[in-house]
């Protein structure tokens, strides 16, 4: 009995040792922290809140930033995504032309939202870009991306808001057609203006063709305003003509009267064949409308005058990527992402699409099927660029804010 009993001694003595234990650790841990270990759970806590806070703060500055900065020719983003939907359509691959048109709208909804809020918060940084030759022309690409998203959408049978992205479109081509070329150019005191030329000059032209193309997809549907949608597209079209004649005399101008280095030599340019491709889809849609004055007298002029557009266009792909080729590889300008670059996509796909549509429409089988083999190109550009954007706003808005 004696035994058992200094067995409970023993081990009751090393249980209240160990406690002992305990209670000095936790005494030499409140004296070095000077806090309870309670008060260290709640300090901590605290702390992750304060980052969270940071965080929020430094991903709010990022994107105020950025929307400061926000380029007017980002809708060439929608432009791109929606024109090679459309030749994806034409080719029968449903499933890749439906993605394209989900991003497409995807971002115009989130272009719009995002034009409108820096109109209203950051007026001043809108009005120096609308007297800036350099990138007033860039807000065209809303003309033009919400057109080639209407196309896009009449397609698959949505006419009604084709119907009513051509009015919104129109509008603003008109407003923006006297706007811009009057703040950016004619009212500017410095002199000469042709030194500011460049590619998204083109853009306008852009703009203009696919007002046409809109008016004559929807032309069969209303029967009430046939004529007039013929009027408009045509019209249309002939203003887009002249515009490139004009823009190509200013552009050409500034390359051979001014310096011109590799800096300057920027994606945009890649427009001035967008521009005559499109001229080439437009008049190929012009010419299968319906018999109406307007078609009728001009039908076999822009029928010949598609083709000839379709041959220069043509001409220029070599020039463009030689081009490139001197900026970033004789020049050793870095190649890195930028918004621009959906400027270059957007005439790859286009370019790729008109050649469909006038193989179809003329009966010109070669012309078929150079558009069919340039569609998978503007396709792996477009996946490339898109994959860089995606990489570029990962980097400078989400990363670099949780590093603050």
């Amino acid at each position: 009995m004696r035994g058992d009993e200094d067995n409970h001694e023993s081990a009751h003595y090393l249980r209240q040792r160990r406690v002992e234990g305990r209670s000095r650790a936790q005494g030499r841990s409140r004296s070095r922290s000077g806090r309870h270990p309670h008060c260290v759970a709640v300090a901590r806590t605290g702390g992750y809140a304060s980052s969270l806070r940071l965080v929020a703060t430094g991903l709010s500055e990022r994107v105020h930033r950025g929307l400061e900065g926000l380029t007017p020719g980002y809708f060439a983003l929608v432009m791109a995504s929606g024109i090679i939907s459309v030749g994806m359509k034409f080719e029968g691959f449903a499933a890749i032309s439906w993605v394209l048109l989900v991003i497409s709208a995807s971002a115009f909804a989130i272009l719009f939202y995002l034009t409108a809020w820096r109109f209203i918060a950051y007026r001043q940084a809108t009005n120096d870009d609308f007297n800036d030759p350099r990138r007033g022309f860039g807000f065209f690409t809303f003309v033009a991306g919400t057109n080639v998203l209407g196309v896009r959408l009449g397609i698959e049978g949505y006419y009604g808001a084709t119907a009513a992205m051509l009015v919104l479109s129109g509008i603003v081509w008109l407003v923006l057609g006297y706007v811009v070329p009057w703040t950016a150019v004619l009212g500017r005191a410095e002199r000469p203006i042709v030194a500011t030329a460049n590619g998204t000059w083109f853009i306008w032209v852009v703009a203009s063709q696919s007002v046409a193309i809109a008016a004559a997809v929807i032309e069969p549907v209303f029967e009430t305003g046939r004529r007039e949608l013929a009027l408009l597209a045509v019209m249309s079209w002939s203003v887009g003509v002249f515009l490139y004649a004009a823009t190509g005399v200013f552009v050409s101008l500034r390359l051979m009267l001014y310096e011109f280095g590799p800096e300057e030599l920027t994606p945009p340019y890649w427009v001035s064949m967008g521009a005559l491709a499109i001229t080439v889809l437009a008049g190929a849609r012009i010419v299968e409308m319906a018999d109406a004055p307007m078609v009728h007298a001009t039908r076999e002029l822009i029928a010949g005058l598609a083709v000839v557009f379709w041959a220069f266009a043509t001409w220029l792909i070599p020039v463009l990527v030689a081009a490139g080729w001197w900026r970033h590889i004789v020049r050793r300008v870095p190649l890195r992402y930028e918004a621009t670059l959906w400027s270059m996509v957007f005439p790859l796909g286009m370019y790729a699409v008109a050649g469909i549509y006038l193989g179809q429409a003329d009966q010109l089988p070669v012309v078929g099927m150079i558009g069919r083999a340039e569609l998978w190109v503007a396709f792996a550009a477009w996946a490339i660029v898109f994959v860089a954007m995606t990489r570029h706003v990962w980097q400078s808005v989400l990363m670099q804010a949780r590093t603050r």
